[in-house]
């Protein structure tokens, strides 16, 4: 299983709507991918959305497979229009 932290900056008074379309879409169509979300995390007080997602294969290619899928390109309204800054990287568990 390879692991990766997500941290979004989001627009200012924007998080309650983020999150519920990143729960309603987001989420659904990356377990329909074969990707399993760990846990997310929000601060609204520093815009901050951070959470942790997961794939048993090749992460990366499925990565590409996902954001290039249909489904994915017709979410709407998209969740990542909130998204003012991004970066992941990978994670391997301590525990």
């Amino acid at each position: 299983m390879r692991y990766q932290l997500r941290d979004y900056l989001i627009t200012p008074g924007t998080m309650t709507e983020f999150v519920s379309e990143w729960k309603a879409q987001v989420v659904p169509l990356r377990a329909r991918a074969g990707f399993e979300i760990i846990g997310a995390w929000s601060n609204a007080e520093t815009n901050r959305f951070v959470w942790i997602v997961a794939h048993p294969g090749d992460f990366e290619e499925a990565d590409r497979s996902y954001y290039a899928s249909p489904e994915r390109r017709r979410l709407s309204p998209d969740p990542a229009r909130f998204i003012d800054e991004a970066r992941s990287e990978f994670v391997t568990p301590e525990m």
